[in-house]
């Protein structure tokens, strides 16, 4: 399946402009590519108690796996920032848990023409997955 980047871009872009933001005012997009060829768009979404707040990133992921959808290709991510906004902590964890370290790819927005690339290895290094649970599991 061949990513069209640009494509993606300017879903996270269009995504952006729905973000609830009362507190910060700092609005964030994300499109994810479903290996299906499905584009699940995000937002982020605040709450004034700030934990319950959810990133554009984890809010396009849970759509998706609400929806069935658990192998992804791509994300292309964009913010008010001007300059690229990289995933947060959670954000990567929350993709690590999902995606290929090598084949999955993260775009990262400045604009439609302004776009990096980087794959999940690139961009959370020695992630902590499912195979760390599983080396430290004890015989029963």
């Amino acid at each position: 399946m061949e990513i069209d980047r640009r494509e993606l871009a300017k879903t996270a872009i269009a995504a952006k402009e729905r973000a609830y933001v009362p507190y910060s005012r700092f609005r964030v997009g994300a499109a994810l590519l479903a290996a299906s060829g499905k584009v699940y768009a995000g937002c982020n979404i605040e709450n004034v108690a700030f934990t319950p707040t959810n990133c554009a990133e984890r809010t396009a992921f849970f759509k998706a796996i609400s929806e069935g959808e658990k192998e992804f290709k791509a994300i292309a991510i964009t913010g008010d920032a001007d300059d690229y906004l990289y995933p947060c902590g959670v954000c990567r964890q929350v993709m690590a848990e999902f995606c290929s370290p090598d084949d999955f790819k993260i775009y990262l927005v400045k604009n439609e023409n302004e776009i990096r690339e980087f794959t999940m290895e690139e961009i959370l290094p020695g992630a902590f997955t499912v195979t760390d649970l599983e080396k430290g599991r004890r015989p029963e």
